[in-house]
Parts: structure tokens; sequence; C-alpha cells
């Protein structure tokens, strides 16, 4: 009941708070190494043709397998659990980013790298005044996605292995059958990850005034 969850919620505000803290960190962390990796790629990808060649291939293959999936060789291949969860949130999220970065930059119109050639601007000017602008749109649609699955990740990660953070406390709650610890879990995680949705989309409309 209501009473049982508010209870929860005032007597592990301690543990509560250091677990969200944990969770922030974790999250921050991995989103943002698969946001730079998923840039770097999905330009790659976008602009050169014989990387697209190459790499589309290895993205159909490994990008849809879900991040859950490779806990069992992040737990061997990792030194550390903490390590091994910031990696399956960064695969998490640069395949979705890797995606949408590749369309926006492939279907930048033809029209706007012509007219720059035609003032001289050389191949990194295109790139990265012409091209990856006239991709933000779909790289922000990359961004959200990968938002949501790293949420996913994150919470399955930390009940595996990390010893901290939300998931992991729902995963003890729910071991000694505290489900008021449970329920008070899952109404942080919901203001958790409603307030990062929400800065997202406040950075994309100041990112995408101009739409």
């Amino acid at each position: 009941g209501p009473a049982a969850i508010l209870r929860s919620l005032i007597s592990d505000r301690g543990i509560l708070f250091d677990s969200t803290w944990h969770s922030l960190v974790l999250l921050l962390s991995g989103y943002t190494l698969g946001v730079i990796i998923g840039l770097v790629s999905g330009v790659c990808i976008g602009w050169s043709s014989s990387v697209r060649y190459w790499g589309m291939p290895v993205l159909k293959v490994i990008g849809p397998i879900p991040a859950t999936a490779w806990i069992p060789i992040a737990m061997v291949v990792s030194p550390s659990t903490i390590m091994s969860s910031a990696g399956l949130i960064a695969l998490a999220v640069w395949f979705p980013v890797t995606m949408l970065t590749a369309s926006g930059i492939s279907n930048t119109r033809a029209s706007y790298l012509d007219v720059a050639r035609t003032l001289g601007a050389g191949r990194l000017y295109l790139i990265f005044r012409v091209a990856i602008p006239a991709a933000v749109p779909n790289i922000f649609i990359g961004l959200f996605m990968g938002l949501g699955a790293s949420f996913l990740t994150l919470v399955v990660a930390e009940s595996v292995g990390v010893k901290s953070g939300l998931g992991w406390y729902v995963s003890w709650a729910q071991g000694w059958a505290e489900y008021g610890k449970v329920f008070a879990a899952l109404i942080i995680m919901a203001a958790f990850f409603s307030t990062v949705m929400t800065l997202l989309f406040k950075l994309r409309d100041r990112v995408l005034v101009w739409q």
C-alpha cells in the first residue's frame, strides 16, 4: 500500500539516494561513451562508401542483438562489473545512434553539398558544416532511442553484477520480499528516467530551434 511505500522511501532514503547517484554516474558514463562512438561510426558510414561497404554488414549483425544478451560475455571479458555494465550501456546506445546518424549523413541534400563545393568548401567543411548539421534531427532521434535502450540495460546490468544502483536495490529488496521497497525504488526510477528524458528534450528544442 501507499503507506508502506512511503515508509520505505523515508527509512531507506540514504541508500536510495546513494543508489540513484551510482545509477546516474553509470548511465552517463555508458551513454556518453556510446554516443561518441556512435557519432563517429555513423558519420564514417554515412559519408564514406568504402566504410559503408564493410561497416553496414557488421552493424546489421551486431546491432539487433539486445545489449543484455552480451552480459555473460561482458562479465568474462571485462576486468570489473562497473566497466562491463558501462560497456553494455554504450553498446545499447551505439546501434541506434550509428544507424540514425549514418542515415542522416547519407541523405543530406546533394544541392547543399554542390553549393558548398562551388564556393570552395573542402572535405572537412562539407562533413562538419554541411552534412552533420543537416543530419542533426536524425541524430536526436537516435539519441532518444539510445536513451530508452540505456535505461533497460542499466537496470538489468545492475541487477546482475553491480553492487550498487537502483537495479541492484530492486533485486536486493525483491530477494528479501520487501515489496514496499521495490515499489519505492520503481517510483525513484520513474522520476529519475523522466528527468533525464526531459533534459534531453530541452536540449533538442534548444539545438533545433530553427525547426
